[in-house]
């Protein structure tokens, strides 16, 4: 057992046993592209000393996006508040927030021509805001610089503080997403601090309360022992808070001290929950092994902005 001290206060963490991973199946297997635009990506986002989910969570899909020149923009710092089982993100205690980051940010959306873009970050749970004000900022200097863009921000839970909520609303971002991340059995297990109903509020309160033409957008990753029927009812769930868009991918283990993958999810089951969410009125839905929550998010055009 370890003492780790985050937002000021020490809290007691198991540490978690490494453990194998197993081989990848055929269709986890992928080619690394080493293309001009791949290279300038990286280049651009160390000169604007900015950070990405792609490389701060190993996402596995990083080689191609930076390829095709989109990136998944990670404001708030590289330390996380908490400490979710599937995520490789550093747990510390953050340091504060960079005032000129929205700007860098900005400034990157416009060298890059981006037409879409995705801005997470990491959970701070030691600011009174969870870093809404933070978000709102990023949204408000990228659309200066880049009035045409579509804004899609992927946020923590905020601990479902309806202020934090409607300040990052209240800058008009054209998707809200928010994942629900697992089935409501997993969620102890998978996630730190969050809990499955807090994220469905949130989801609820940004469709009532987002203005006019605002998409709600979640995500689940499978793989991680949860059973067929407690996916479905994971997207009723959804449905229900009134999700518009949704993703389903495989959950890879980053790292060997992570939860271990389960079971790797074949296409065609992927196919069939995909299928499934359709039936229920998701107006788009990305379903495969390779599927992340910003994977192509550029796709969906419903979100063009106006």
């Amino acid at each position: 057992m370890t003492i780790n001290s985050v937002a000021g206060s020490p809290t007691a963490t198991l540490e978690r046993p490494e453990s194998p991973r197993p081989r990848l199946p055929e269709w986890l297997r992928i080619k690394l592209p080493t293309t001009e635009r791949f290279t300038a990506t990286r280049s651009l986002l160390g000169e604007l000393r900015l950070h990405t989910v792609c490389e701060s969570a190993k996402c596995p899909n990083h080689w191609e996006c930076w390829s095709r020149g989109t990136v998944t923009f990670m404001i708030a710092g590289d330390r996380c508040t908490r400490a979710c089982g599937f995520c490789a993100v550093d747990t510390a205690k953050p340091l504060p927030l960079d005032p000129d980051e929205p700007a860098r940010v900005a400034e990157a959306t416009r060298r890059m021509r981006l037409r879409h873009v995705v801005i997470t970050a990491v959970a701070r749970d030691d600011l009174a805001d969870g870093g809404a004000a933070h978000f709102a900022r990023t949204i408000e200097a990228v659309r200066g610089v880049n009035p045409g863009i579509v804004i899609e921000v992927l946020t923590s839970d905020f601990n479902d503080r309806d202020d934090a909520i409607a300040t990052v609303l209240a800058a008009q971002p054209h998707v809200f997403n928010h994942n629900l991340e697992t089935v409501r059995r997993l969620t102890p297990t998978v996630r730190s601090r969050a809990t499955y109903d807090r994220s469905l509020s949130v989801l609820r309160k940004a469709r009532a309360r987002g203005a006019p033409g605002l998409f709600t957008k979640s995500g689940l990753m499978l793989g991680l022992g949860e059973r067929d029927d407690e996916v479905v009812a994971a997207l009723h769930d959804l449905r229900n808070v009134g999700c518009d868009l949704l993703t389903l991918g495989q959950y890879l283990q980053p790292t060997r001290t992570n939860l271990p993958v389960v079971e790797f999810v074949s296409p065609a089951k992927f196919a069939e929950f995909g299928a499934a969410a359709r039936k229920l009125g998701f107006l788009h839905v990305a379903s495969g092994p390779m599927v992340r929550s910003s994977y192509h998010a550029d796709e969906f055009g419903g979100a063009a902005a106006g």
